[in-house]
């Protein structure tokens, strides 16, 4: 793959900035038009990106692509296309008594920014790409996407599609490796979104503040599952294993550590390696679990494991099928489930995103609630079990991104729920009505009546009586 020029992306990018400055007022059918190409795309091309992607990945489940990148994408494209209208309407602002009487109005109109910058990253290259794109479109901006080198097929794949169904003034795809990834960010773009590490999201921030480009930032991190003492163990763990082994880990709100109590570790770890056991008999050879997505990553987690127990962690490898791994030419990597976990460990540091399950024990739930406050804020975090009252405490005594309760990943499929983290699991979001506003400008308009509204409030010189009944009734 051959990386683009940061001067062919500027000539990109200043000749969509271009039409979107001559095409203003665009109507809403034409933003709606631009998101039925993004759908016709994915249902015309869906199966071929999932073959892409798969090729991409060494191997990656054809039916898990389709229910990952290519049916939420079509589903946000489908709800931003509903919901565009109401979203787009100006919000009526009050103004200060008596001005609202004398016939003075306030809104706020929703306006696109201009040309909003998309990275997107290997995990769901295409889910991840198109989803923020219908928001972008939604809101009536134009687009250019820089996704992942690591996907080169799906990459290469996209470009040749949107240069089928878009004009290179709507949406353009832009390819190449880290320095094109560096050139693009430091573009003047009107937003930028970038999702991916945290470590390089800061690299990102700092391009982007160059040219004080406005930024959305979807990170990761290590996102926490509380197992409480009034779950249904069975039930928790095989929505844990789902969770967990879906992408073979490789999601950015992937539960990365489980939290249980102590009397309750050894059944919650049999109970999610049997989850995983009637999910995935064997792996190698089945289509449905899919590759760790090169060697550098499968060696970064095995040196996770390596790590965790040469420092006194117990590994369990989840291996239904006997399979060995190590006489394997591909990348996949079984389940390892890793119990006496301590922070010495770098499997506790780091993200994980891959299939390594590290398990902490707690006596109370505030052990666990002061564990995750003492670390970061994650991206995700997930809480089993029936007692209100300590579910409750968990959620207002933690912050995270988003929470799913008795279950974990979910509320990123809630379309109309807005995604995104805090602090180093990321700033701003999109996904529901907060999507559109973060690449929409929120443009306040005051309209002034016709009377001499300063003369009759004493705001202009020689003040006096007016001045001073002014500020009588405003200084209370």
């Amino acid at each position: 793959m051959q990386d683009m020029k940061r001067e062919a992306m500027l000539a990109l990018l200043e000749r969509q900035r271009a039409a979107f400055t001559s095409a203003r007022p665009e109507p809403l059918s034409v933003r709606h038009d631009r998101l039925e190409r993004c759908a016709r795309l994915l249902l015309d091309h869906g199966e071929d990106l999932a073959r892409a992607m798969s090729a991409d990945f060494g191997h990656r489940s054809h039916e898990q692509s389709m229910l990952t990148d290519v049916m939420p994408a079509l589903s946000m494209v489908r709800y931003s296309q509903k919901r565009m209208k109401a979203w787009s309407k100006p919000e009526k602002r009050h103004v200060a008594f008596p001005l609202g009487l004398l016939g003075a109005k306030a809104e706020v109109r929703y306006e696109p920014k201009g040309v909003i910058g998309i990275v997107a990253p290997w995990n769901f290259p295409v889910g991840l790409t198109l989803a923020p794109l219908a928001q972008a479109f939604a809101a009536g901006n134009r687009a250019l996407l820089k996704p992942s080198e690591f996907t080169e097929a799906t990459s290469a794949l996209m470009a040749e599609l949107f240069g089928r169904f878009f004009s290179d003034d709507e949406v353009a795809v832009v390819l190449g490796g880290p320095q094109a990834g560096q050139d693009f960010c430091s573009l003047p773009f009107d937003h930028l979104l970038f999702t991916g590490a945290t470590s390089i999201g800061k690299h990102v921030l700092h391009a982007a503040a160059d040219n004080l480009v406005p930024v959305t930032l979807e990170l990761g991190g290590k996102s926490p599952t509380i197992l409480g003492r009034s779950a249904d163990v069975v039930k928790a763990a095989e929505r844990i294993a789902l969770g967990k082994m879906m992408n073979a880990g490789q999601i950015c709100l992937a539960p990365d550590y489980m939290l249980v109590p102590e009397d309750l570790e050894e059944q919650a770890i049999n109970a999610v390696s049997r989850s995983v056991a009637q999910m995935y008999p064997t792996l190698l050879a089945n289509d449905d679990y899919t590759s760790v997505i090169n060697r550098r990553h499968r060696d970064r987690l095995v040196g996770l494991v390596d790590d965790a127990v040469a420092k006194g962690a117990q590994a369990m490898v989840v291996n239904p099928g006997g399979e060995n791994f190590e006489g394997s030419n591909g990348n996949k990597l079984p389940l390892t489930i890793l119990r006496n976990v301590n922070d010495d460990m770098k499997v506790m540091q780091d993200e994980i995103f891959g299939p390594v399950l590290p398990v902490k024990t707690y006596r109370g739930i505030d052990e666990a609630i002061d564990y995750i406050n003492a670390h970061d804020r994650p991206l995700g975090l997930y809480y089993f079990g029936e007692d209100t009252g300590e579910r409750e405490t968990v959620l207002n005594r933690t912050i995270s991104g988003g929470v799913t309760v008795n279950d974990v990943i979910f509320h990123v499929s809630a379309d109309d729920l807005p995604f995104g983290g805090i602090g180093p699991s990321g700033m701003g979001s999109y996904h529901g009505i907060e999507g559109f506003r973060s690449f929409s400008h929120g443009r306040a308009v005051y309209r002034q009546p016709r009377l001499d509204v300063a003369k009759l409030a004493g705001l202009k010189p020689p003040y006096g009586a007016a001045t001073a009944r002014t500020l009588k009734m405003q200084l209370k």
